[in-house]
């Protein structure tokens, strides 16, 4: 690795703050008005573990999402070039806001659907899909103790996005990369849709730090000789994601053991004597498949839903319609015309697309090893989309993990131009970006 200047240490340590700093002050544009409908569901859960009834935990969230609910009419109507001039509509959206959540939830709640840590907006199906979740619910508890609904829900936003953000400047200072370049992977996070979709009250800011972090650790196993805090790294994070999400747990053992494979496959059929050294590979590659086994065996000790309750979730509209008899034959027609339209729409707006090649050529070409599981961890997000092929959920969120390949791909493949070709890389890290790619 190259010598870090220790007068470069501060500097970098000001920048990231900075950066933190000013992306925190431009969320306080927007402090509410960021729910959507699985939002009630973790703010409820966190609510119950707080010590809260079903009843105050129900009047708290439907407050909150009203509350946000009747901010963005506010809006909405003050720019409208017909309804500008109207009265203030808060006080009508939230009222009809109000009854229409607890016309959903006072029923449930009467009928004694109070079992588990969620209020029953949904049927208990639904609901069960939310009561394995547990790890954001727990991440919110402390921010909603101190600083209440609002304030705790924008502030842990907050924190899990910053924290994506120091995470990827992490990795990139771990792969060598200059300070400057770092910092743009961090704000690169901030801007893109990785930012927005962490700050919204939801599982995917954190998915994407814990995402990263393994990233971390793999990049610290490979490249900066700790590979025992690497692979602690890599097995905490997924063992954190089981408790977030257990299919991204799944997805992240799964792409991390494939990536590994492939690239000891690759250097054995090359008989290659550079790159990183085999067992750190297969270590990485055995702990992802590790994490994959262990995940399905505790989702089947635990009774989580499976697989064809997500399917029928899917199918059945959150089961407001009676099952599919034959689910997976509908489900493979729908994912072909899915990803068909998928593709029609990124031609027409192909930013993604562009974005996640030259995070992937930046990926294969400079971040060796490490660029291959960066690869693997970003196609975790397409692999998540691809279990819910739904056009019309909100911004793509279930696909941004896949934005991770061009926040922390990207940098490095400006890095040459940024140096000009004036610093050669040293031969030890030339050897080592070698591994992954011919």
């Amino acid at each position: 690795m190259r010598p870090r200047s220790r007068a470069g240490r501060p500097g970098a340590v000001v920048g990231v703050l900075l950066l933190a700093a000013v992306f925190a002050a431009l969320q306080l544009a927007n402090v509410t008005g960021r729910a959507t409908p699985d939002t009630r569901n973790y703010l409820s859960y966190a609510l119950s573990l707080t010590g809260r009834s079903e009843q105050a935990a129900a009047t708290a969230t439907i407050d909150y999402v009203c509350a946000g609910r009747a901010e963005r009419a506010r809006r909405d109507q003050s720019v409208h070039v017909v309804r500008f001039h109207r009265p203030d509509p808060t006080a009508e959206v939230l009222a009809e806001c109000r009854e229409r959540e607890w016309a959903a939830v006072r029923p449930r709640l009467a009928a004694g659907q109070t079992g588990g840590h969620t209020v029953p907006y949904m049927p208990e199906r639904f609901m069960a899909i939310f009561e394995a979740r547990p790890g954001y619910p727990v991440f919110l508890v402390p921010f909603v103790l101190a600083f209440g609904v609002t304030w705790g829900l924008w502030a842990a936003g907050v924190v899990v996005a910053c924290a994506g953000g120091f995470l990827v400047f992490l990795i990139l200072r771990t792969l060598s990369v200059p300070v400057p370049l770092a910092l743009a992977g961090q704000a690169l996070y901030y801007v893109l849709p990785c930012g927005t979709t962490a700050m919204r009250p939801m599982t995917e800011g954190l998915l994407m730090a814990l995402t990263l972090a393994a990233v971390w650790g793999c990049a610290l196993a490979l490249r900066a000789g700790r590979t025992r805090a690497g692979l602690l790294l890599v097995a905490g994070a997924l063992l954190a994601l089981f408790t977030v999400k257990h299919s991204q747990a799944l997805f992240l053992g799964g792409c991390l053991a494939a990536a590994g494979t492939v690239i000891a496959l690759r250097r054995r059929r090359g008989r290659r004597e550079d790159g990183p050294a085999p067992r750190e590979v297969l270590a990485l590659a055995a702990v992802g498949l590790a994490g994959a086994a262990a995940t399905l065996l505790l989702a089947r000790l635990l009774h989580y839903p499976s697989e064809t309750d997500s399917l029928q979730d899917l199918l059945t509209d959150h089961f407001a319609r009676p099952d599919r008899a034959r689910p997976w034959p509908e489900f493979w027609q729908l994912q072909g015309n899915f990803w068909v339209e998928w593709l029609r729409r990124q031609a027409w707006q192909p930013l993604f697309v562009a974005a996640l090649a030259a995070g992937a050529w930046g990926a294969l070409r400079r971040g060796g090893a490490v660029g291959g599981f960066l690869v693997a961890a970003a196609c975790t997000g397409l692999l998540t989309q691809a279990g819910h092929p739904d056009i019309n959920i909100w911004g793509e969120r279930l696909i941004v993990l896949a934005w991770l390949l061009p926040v922390v791909g990207v940098p490095l493949l400006l890095e040459p131009v940024v140096l000009g070709g004036r610093v050669p890389l040293p031969a030890q890290e030339q050897r080592d970006r070698a591994g992954a790619v011919g």
